[in-house]
């Protein structure tokens, strides 16, 4: 007997059989199991015949299996629901020489539920099966969608997405979509990523200070929304604001809370966005993107780092393309004010634009940005309130007195003084692995690194890490804002 040729029949058995093609499977495994019966007999060692009976009680449930999925798909084409049938429908004919009408699908459905009744008799008499059974034929035509488990699955899913897309649900109104039939769809995919949420769940509370930018803010975007009564004819609400101030004060978190106290969808823009390589493209972006927020209106489109796509025009350096997307873009700026055609504010867009460099920017854009505040360094106030924020997952010590800090770091922005916090927060960690070594540092619990931060910490700190707004650059700021400021 050669060995060789049972590895390789049994081999063939079970690929045919994950193959599906059980009839060669069986004949395979028919063959292995009596090659193994023979060569057990041809056996006098007793242990290695025990493991040969072994195989071949595996290879013999194998077999089992699959000759119980060939039973189980000869039974799917037996015709026994049909012919269960036929007699209900043959007594309902008048004429028994003519044909009945074909079963509809529901019908058919129903007829196969009925056999599976018929065919497992220990069931038949349970209510269940009873009240299943009986007329079949008069409740799958008085609703037949109703007697299909699968039904809700397979059809029921379009259905609700045809419902959402007819507007029916009060709920699918923000999920609406753009149509963007005469644009390529890679640009509207592309602004349609820049739409950072309907609502980016950032309120005044979480921002520190701050409190006149706020209350202007919220009689420019806010207000309009809440009493569109009162934002008629010449108290139109704003078409455009301009924050304007140095890095890291919080002129993207204010632009977030504006539109999560609106309910507005929020469009978040950069440079980048705007621009492309091919000629043309760019100024159809700038109408698609406007196009879009009117569509998805009440919009807030924020803009930041204005100065970089709309800079001062006619400079020696100035390219035929930048400007001609600066054109564009006053152009549709000019046009979004949603109260200047329809009172109506919730159709309004507003523009949010942001800036470090506010005399860059070019005199047209400025008159449309019609309110232009300044976003100033945090007060006294304002730092205690910010350390507080950034501190309060952390443990402090009791010698920590904030308001000393909060002295200490004046002339520091909101990003600055996170910077200190996270940086003194992580000298506890510092100090205690000093000196050990790689697996030492790894064997530590974290209860061992959850240590308050002392004022030695916050002192340390402050030593290292210095402001990054100078006393020059406040200046050029209030000199603007004295000049050009809409507050």
């Amino acid at each position: 007997m050669n060995l060789a040729d049972i590895c390789d029949n049994a081999k063939k058995g079970r690929e045919y059989a994950l193959l599906g093609n059980y009839d060669s499977s069986i004949v395979y495994y028919q063959g292995v199991i009596q090659q193994i019966h023979k060569h057990c007999q041809s056996l006098r060692d007793p242990a290695l015949k025990v493991k040969w009976q072994q195989v071949r009680q595996e290879l013999t449930e194998e077999y089992e299996q699959v000759k119980g999925i060939m039973g189980t798909l000869e039974s799917f084409k037996s015709e026994k629901p049909v012919d269960i049938l036929t007699p209900q429908l043959e007594e309902k004919v008048e004429d028994p020489a003519v044909w009945p009408p074909p079963t509809p699908a529901e019908h058919r459905y129903v007829c196969l539920c009925m056999w599976n009744s018929l065919s497992e008799p220990q069931k038949k008499d349970s209510p269940a099966m009873q009240h299943r059974g009986a007329g079949p034929v008069s409740r799958g035509q008085g609703n037949p969608k109703s007697e299909r488990p699968g039904y809700k699955d397979a059809r029921g899913t379009k259905a609700k997405d045809d419902k959402k897309g007819s507007g029916e649900t009060p709920g699918d109104v923000e999920q609406k979509k753009f149509d963007g039939t005469g644009y390529d769809s890679d640009l509207v995919d592309s602004l349609e990523r820049d739409i950072v949420s309907r609502n980016p769940n950032v309120h005044w509370d979480d921002i520190a200070d701050l409190e006149d930018a706020k209350k202007l803010l919220r009689e420019a975007v806010v207000l309009p929304m809440w009493m569109p009564d009162f934002f008629k004819g010449i108290r139109r609400p704003w078409k455009g604001v301009l924050m304007v101030g140095p890095p890291g004060t919080g002129k993207t978190m204010l632009a977030k809370a504006v539109a999560t106290e609106c309910g507005t969808t929020f469009f978040n823009v950069s440079s980048s966005t705007l621009t492309s390589k091919y000629r043309g493209e760019s100024e159809k972006l700038v109408r698609l993107l406007f196009e879009m927020a009117r569509f998805y209106a009440p919009t807030t489109i924020f803009i930041d780092e204005i100065d970089s796509i709309c800079g001062r025009r006619g400079t020696s350096d100035e390219h035929e393309a930048s400007r001609r997307v600066k054109s564009e873009l006053l152009i549709q700026m000019d046009g979004v004010g949603g109260a200047l055609e329809n009172d109506d504010p919730s159709k309004m867009v507003m523009v949010l634009a942001a800036t470090n460099f506010p005399w860059d920017i070019d005199e047209a854009l400025r008159r449309r940005l019609e309110k232009r505040i300044y976003i100033p360094l945090p007060t006294a106030s304002g730092r205690v309130e910010l350390l507080k924020i950034n501190l309060r997952e952390v443990e402090l010590a009791a010698d920590v007195d904030l308001d000393l800090i909060a002295e200490k770091i004046e002339g520091y922005s909101g990003a600055d003084i996170t910077n200190v916090c996270r940086d003194a927060s992580m000298m506890a960690m510092r100090r205690r692995i000093q000196g050990l070594s790689p697996e030492e540092i790894r064997a530590l619990s974290k209860d061992e690194l959850q240590m308050p931060v002392t004022m030695e910490d916050f002192t340390l700190t402050l030593k290292k890490i210095s402001k990054s707004v100078s006393a020059a650059d406040l200046e050029k700021y209030e000199a603007w804002m004295a000049e050009f400021g809409s507050v």
